[in-house]
């Protein structure tokens, strides 16, 4: 996107793409090893306990031999994208002046296929290091529409989910993310509201308003992720082609009687009306 050869000043270039000069000119600092053990093990703590704040995660850490405090592991919440999973009220946003839409979920009743779509991101531990991936997902039938991998938790790899979704499952009536930022970013938005999609968003906090989500991420994790240690993005994105490959096609869904989320999906697809 930013041509350092071109005959236009990087400033420049910067600032026709709407982005800060600083995130060009900034050179990340790699992670050491003991840091990046926290932030693995951090992550399957939350998974096993999704309710404990920066205080309970820093005991159990403790307790497990690992020297960090509150402010630390808060930090290393943030970085991850995550956080205690309950309750709160309404009133937090996730960036300061974006729009929040209020939950259109509680009481539904989910019936079909498109009717309701869902995303989430989450941290992706790496043998050296960590990515971030984002789904979107059909929540009736837990079918995975479309993923993405990304080095960088912004918005530009959610768009592109999105985008593949709708270009080639259409539009579904509703969908549901959390209040992060890039959910309730104007690019974001905007493009649901170019498609006539209604924008449902969970309290701040509140897990179960997006359950379906969450408990694909723990699916993916213990299931592939742990297991495989991956250790660069291109072998991330290779693993997880394959498990969504057999997460939709081949793995029995509870919620379907043991069906997959593949015959779940297409059973009931509404079908085009004609003219």
């Amino acid at each position: 996107m930013i041509d350092r050869t071109h005959a236009l000043p990087v400033s420049h270039q910067a600032k026709i793409l709407g982005l800060s000069r600083g995130c060009l000119y900034y050179q990340p600092v790699p992670l050491s090893e003991s840091e990046l053990a926290l932030m693995h093990r951090l992550d399957k703590l939350h998974l096993a306990h999704p309710f404990a704040g920066a205080r309970m995660l820093r005991d159990l850490l403790r307790l497990e031999g690992f020297r960090v405090g509150r402010k630390h592991v808060r930090t290393l919440m943030k970085r991850m994208g995550i956080e205690a999973l309950y309750r709160q009220p309404r009133t937090t946003q996730g960036h300061r002046g974006h729009a929040v839409y209020p939950y259109l979920l509680r009481h539904l009743s989910i019936t079909r296929s498109n009717q309701v779509w869902a995303s989430d991101v989450s941290y992706i531990p790496m043998a050296h290091g960590f990515v971030y991936l984002t789904v979107i997902l059909d929540w009736y039938s837990r079918r995975v529409l479309s993923w993405r991998v990304s080095v960088t938790m912004d918005v530009e790899f959610i768009m592109d989910a999105l985008e593949e979704a709708i270009e080639q499952y259409g539009c579904p009536e509703i969908m549901n993310t959390d209040q992060g930022s890039q959910y309730t970013s104007e690019r974001f938005l905007q493009a649901l509201k170019e498609q006539e999609i209604q924008i449902s968003m969970d309290g701040k906090g509140a897990w179960r308003d997006n359950i379906f989500v969450e408990r694909l991420w723990r699916s993916v994790k213990y299931e592939d992720i742990y297991l495989h240690a991956y250790e660069t993005p291109n072998d991330v994105k290779q693993g997880l082609k394959r498990y969504f490959q057999f997460y939709n096609t081949s793995r029995p869904h509870q919620a379907h009687r043991g069906q997959t989320p593949d015959t779940a999906y297409f059973h009931l697809l509404p079908v085009a009306k004609v003219a």
